[in-house]
């Protein structure tokens, strides 16, 4: 897995966890609806340390314990 994959199902699975939308999300990070779903549709192939500080901030956490995931074990060379 590539860390924007690992990131994609991130979020998503806090989502679930959270019991928030992608509108809800949107709305606590201030970000444009647009981009979470760009990076959610993989569109986003580096969406920046500054989104995902937002993003894991909207989820109430630190980027710490945003990266804190099996996930990002074991993750693929992207080119």
């Amino acid at each position: 897995m590539q860390v924007c994959e690992a990131t994609v199902k991130r979020i998503r699975e806090l989502l679930r966890q959270k019991r928030l939308t992608i509108y809800a999300l949107a709305y606590k990070t201030g970000m444009p609806i647009s981009t979470l779903k760009c990076i959610l549709n993989g569109r986003s192939h580096n969406p920046g340390i500054v989104n995902i500080q937002k993003i894991a901030e909207g989820f109430g956490m630190t980027i710490r314990e945003f990266y804190d995931s099996d996930l990002f074990d074991n993750l693929e060379q992207e080119d």
